[in-house]
């Protein structure tokens, strides 16, 4: 069922939610993505547990009228959809920069069980600044997106093995959008102290990782209490688009991992 709801910075935050089940899986795209990103995953699951999908301020179907682009804004999507959900446990599910916001959005809030990473905050240690945002990826957005995401981001976000027609859709879903929205968009992970957020959290953090850049356990662990991982290989960054089906069954291993855990 699809509906909207008013976020604290009052932009109406699109989501659907389907399925049946004491436990509800929340999945939350990455940048510039949208709930469609989940279609397989909830095909999958449905048949067992609530599945909700959120397109965050910005994106997707919620409005694009966002003013307050921030860490802290993005998790108040996040909690205030899922304060509406009816089921006793969730489990986040958070792609690229939304693994940090799931994880914000989970601070105290008791309902939340734990939470699935899928390709992102692969190493803790790993610091990339405001100012080599700007460097690296946003005076490109600015100079010409189009390009950026044609001739740049490729190299970062794809491998040989994506299949042509994931790489072609999601590069046409990209340049529907401005610079401006793109840059808002990305910048707040860049600002959020997410080691300090880790150490705060003592619920379950499971990931699901792409092979194309190592996950470091041992630095992550440092942070999370509770931390461990599954890779796909041959992915890029979008392994629930990639390889759908490999996916599923990782996550649904996961998934009945996490739920058994009580």
């Amino acid at each position: 069922m699809k509906k909207y709801i008013s976020s604290t910075d009052n932009v109406n935050i699109h989501y659907t939610e389907t399925g049946e089940g004491n436990t509800s899986i929340v999945f939350v795209h990455g940048w510039l993505g949208n709930i469609n990103w989940w279609n397989s995953q909830e095909a999958f699951l449905k048949e067992k547990y609530n599945i909700v999908k959120i397109d965050l301020g910005g994106h997707g179907k919620s409005d694009k009228t966002r003013q307050n682009w921030t860490g802290e804004q993005y998790a108040d999507d996040i909690k205030t959809v899922i304060n509406e959900i009816n089921t006793p446990e969730i489990i986040l599910v958070g792609h690229s920069m939304s693994g940090a916001y799931v994880l914000e959005a989970s601070l105290n809030f008791p309902k939340v069980k734990a939470i699935i990473l899928v390709d992102t905050l692969k190493d803790l240690d790993q610091d990339f600044t405001p100012e080599q945002a700007e460097q690296f990826m946003f005076s490109n957005y600015r100079k010409d997106f189009k390009s950026a995401v044609e001739h740049i981001l490729p190299q970062y976000l794809f491998v040989e093995e994506t299949p042509a027609i994931i790489k072609n859709q999601l590069q046409n879903e990209f340049i529907q959008n401005d610079a401006e929205l793109a840059i808002n968009a990305l910048k707040p992970l860049y600002e959020m102290d997410i080691r300090k957020i880790a150490k705060h959290i003592d619920i379950p953090i499971r990931a699901i990782n792409s092979d194309a850049q190592p996950t470091e356990i041992d630095n992550n662990r440092k942070y999370f209490k509770n931390y461990n991982y599954n890779v796909i290989t041959g992915t890029g960054h979008y392994p629930m688009l990639e390889k759908p089906d490999e996916f599923n069954t990782i996550l649904s291993e996961v998934i009945e991992e996490l739920t058994a855990e009580k």
